[in-house]
């Protein structure tokens, strides 16, 4: 309905700032060109498996370490400098079916003897044969490499896999000399000159020299593997744990520090949290959407009218309260009275909670209400809506929090800001609270809240109103009479009443209904009420009978005791906690509570238990909750209401409020021992009282009982005048059959009557306006 976001009365939309995203992305394209570059350093540094082994045969290898896993670490000679690579050799070393790790790294140590055989020379194969023939040399190990261009023509990598390598195909071996170990290379002879490499390759492997053969690609993209790339190890090690600890700082704690404040800087937590509604941005609720408090209506449209013609009061001398406090139960409509203070107002209007005053950090309640009425100065006149108030707005002095109470900071500030030596009149503060009893007393005088506007639940005319505001929308079946189920739920708030509109049209679209008739909306007061009805739940014929025969007794003391409410329904099916309940409906509204009522409804509560004891010649645990409320009840008129004469019109309970458990009934701590023996006495009195008459009229109505108990076993829901047929000894089915057609007469009484009268609204009650194109009900 409403926007929640706050709009500055200057402030652009389109230039709206984002909230911490600009930072988030900008710490995250960081992130990823560090990460680029860095990994950039060593793309020329690649190295394959076949380049190692060529490393490894011409000794070009300082260092060699293979771990377990089969991967080889190695420092290789590039020029006069040392490079390392890193390189899987897992799957050569397994090919090869025995350990080769001792033989890497003895090569790995050997430097390259290129002087006892250079290449070039004619006869360097020839020297090498003699010197095996005459027992000169011992080869020890031998290897035949040949060193192709890869099958896949791809551009090497320069650097790494051509760096001191050719085509072609050479011999190496390792050789044992009476001195030491040497470890030589001989490339092959010129063209058509003897012996060829192939044939003295043949002739050590017949003399028993260990030969292997290694087929080497030149190609820099078969089994590659990057380097190390140390100054990417380096940031990961070292500065990456500290860009994710920065990057959880900004999310957990600065970026939510920042968000309730909107734009403004990241300790813009201190800024006020108010949604701002004006002429372009309304609420779209207005007066005519309020019913059921004209009093209260008629004080606020007083300040609504001031702030559009503020000459009209000046005139005369007079000012504008600073400050209306809506006081009511909850659901009377008060927040919705300030929706429609919004949407009728011409001035800018700030709506804000009390609770968004206090958070974690000690004096942003404050800073929220100095900005809050900042703003408002800005936009004077104005309206500042603050909901809840009883939550920054307790008495001071009763706090725990220590020696600085935040919540006594924010009310201090509000104070302040209401009527101090820098406040604006031209600021009219509207609170809204359901606990005024808990308000500072400096909150409530004169010059802060001069007005306090009490909100009641509606009286039957303004449950008639309220109900044909929520009934607009919804479609009404043409004999639904509002007027009716207005008189039927006394003591509903509005919020109660729009809720048995609402579960009304949920009903009749449950079962298939083109209208909301008069059974819905009964059946919707009775769950709003009492609860939904639980047919569904597995009960016991027993069980069944004792909650056929406790809803019984309730019924009759009711119907038989003078000035009760008059049974609405009585049934036995599960509502609600209850296996069964009685429902009494007030035919008016009640604002006194005579005696002889209330010792009637103690009577009414021992109904069930005395039912039971007897039928049964036991009682159960059904009637806890009614023991409960007579109890209490009988405690009241003796310790608040003065209703006893030994006790005296005398209040013996206290009105303070436990701090952890609430309000609660309470004797007061100064009474004397023989007081509090008097009240048990007098309580005792009436409950016992009260349970004797019980019992007298359940026994002389004895047979009564058992036929109201058989039709609700056979019914298991009846209403009040069922109840009074069956006790009067008529026959049920004939008084239904009776009130039906008396039904249908009385529709068709009113259907000719409104035919007569207009003839285009047909069935619909006179009383109910014909509704709108699209839409219909009252």
């Amino acid at each position: 309905m409403t926007s929640k976001e706050t709009k500055e009365p200057t402030d652009d939309p389109s230039r709206k700032r984002p909230r911490g995203m600009g930072g988030v992305v900008l710490i995250l394209g960081m992130l990823v060109l560090l990460f680029l570059v860095v990994s950039r350093s060593g793309a020329d540094n690649h190295s394959s498996v076949y380049a190692f082994y060529s490393h490894l045969l011409n000794g070009r290898m300082t260092r060699l370490e293979i771990e377990d896993g089969g991967v080889a670490t190695a420092e290789v000679r590039d020029g006069d400098a040392l490079r390392q690579i890193k390189v899987v050799v897992r799957d050569f070393l397994r090919s090869e079916g025995k350990d080769e790790i001792g033989l890497y790294r003895t090569l790995a140590a050997q430097t390259l003897d290129r002087d006892s055989y250079p290449a070039g020379q004619a006869n360097s194969l020839q020297r090498f044969l003699a010197d095996v023939e005459a027992g000169r040399i011992r080869v020890l190990q031998a290897f035949l490499v040949d060193e192709a261009p890869a099958k896949a023509t791809t551009a090497p990598n320069a650097r790494e896999d051509r760096t001191q390598r050719s085509e072609g195909v050479y011999l190496t071996a390792l050789l044992q000399t009476d001195r030491a170990m040497r470890y030589v290379r001989l490339d092959p002879p010129a063209r058509d000159a003897e012996p060829t490499l192939l044939a003295v390759a043949e002739q050590l492997r017949q003399k028993g020299v260990p030969l292997r053969e290694f087929h080497l690609s030149l190609g820099s993209q078969e089994f590659r593997l990057a380097e190390p790339n140390t100054a990417l190890l380096y940031v990961l090690t070292t500065v990456a744990p500290w860009l994710f600890i920065l990057a959880l700082l900004w999310f957990f704690i600065l970026r939510q520090m920042r968000a309730p404040g909107g734009p403004g800087g990241v300790l813009s937590f201190g800024r006020s949290r108010a949604a701002l509604y004006t002429k372009e941005n309304r609420t779209n609720v207005t007066f005519d959407d309020v019913a059921g408090m004209e009093e209260a209506k008629a004080e606020v449209r007083e300040i609504i009218e001031f702030l559009k013609n503020p000459a009209k009061f000046a005139r005369l001398g007079g000012s504008i309260p600073r400050g209306v406090l809506l006081v009511g139960s909850p659901g009377t409509g008060k927040t919705l009275l300030a929706k429609a203070i919004a949407g009728e107002a011409e001035v800018p209007f700030f709506s804000i909670s009390g609770s968004d005053f206090v958070e974690m950090f000690v004096g942003v309640g404050a800073s929220r209400v100095r900005d809050l009425f900042k703003q408002a100065r800005e936009a004077s006149p104005c309206i500042v809506f603050l909901d809840e108030i009883d939550a920054v707005g307790r008495k001071r002095g009763t706090g725990m929090g220590g020696g600085h109470d935040e919540r006594e900071q924010t009310l201090n500030a509000i104070l302040v800001e209401m009527d101090g030596f820098d406040s604006d009149k031209g600021i009219i503060l509207v609170g809204a609270t359901n606990r005024p009893d808990v308000l500072d007393p400096a909150l409530l005088r004169p010059g802060r809240f001069d007005r306090q506007v009490v909100i009641d639940r509606p009286d039957v005319k303004g449950r008639e109103a309220i109900l044909k505001v929520h009934a607009r929308k919804v479609k009404l079946a043409g004999f639904v009479d509002l007027p009716v189920i207005a008189k039927a739920t006394a003591g509903f708030s509005g919020a109660e009443l729009a809720a048995v509109i609402n579960e009304a049209a949920i009903l009749a679209a449950m079962k298939n209904k083109d209208a909301v008739d008069m059974s819905d909306l009964e059946e919707a007061r009775d769950r709003v009420r009492w609860g939904r009805e639980k047919k569904s739940r597995a009960i016991e014929e027993e069980d069944k009978k004792v909650t056929a025969y406790h809803e019984a007794g309730h019924a009759i003391v009711s119907l038989l005791t003078p000035d009760q409410d008059p049974v609405h329904k009585v049934t036995i099916v599960s509502r609600g906690r209850a296996l069964g309940s009685t429902m009494s409906l007030p035919e008016k509204d009640d604002y006194n509570h005579w005696r002889k009522k209330l010792l009637g409804r103690i009577a009414v509560c021992f109904g069930g238990r005395i039912a039971e004891e007897l039928v049964f010649g036991d009682v159960s645990a059904g009637a806890q909750n009614d023991i409960e409320q007579a109890t209490n009840l009988a405690r009241v008129m003796v310790c608040e209401l003065g209703m006893s004469a030994k006790v005296g019109p005398i209040k013996y309970t206290e009105d303070d409020e436990n701090a952890y458990l609430g309000r609660e009934f309470r004797l007061g701590s100064n009474l004397s021992q023989k007081t509090l023996e008097l009240i048990d006495e007098e309580v005792r009195r009436i409950l016992d009282e009260q349970y004797r008459a019980a019992t007298a009229r359940l026994t002389e109505h004895r047979a009564g009982l058992d036929l109201v108990a058989a039709a609700l076993l056979k019914h298991e829901t009846l209403n009040g005048d069922e109840v009074a047929a069956v006790l009067r000894g008529d026959d049920l089915e004939q008084f239904r059959e009776a009130q039906a057609r008396q039904v249908q007469s009385a529709f068709a009484e009113r259907t000719a009557r409104a035919a007569a009268l207009g003839g285009a609204e047909g069935a619909r009650p006179p009383s109910l306006p014909r509704p709108e194109a699209g839409l219909s009900g009252a």
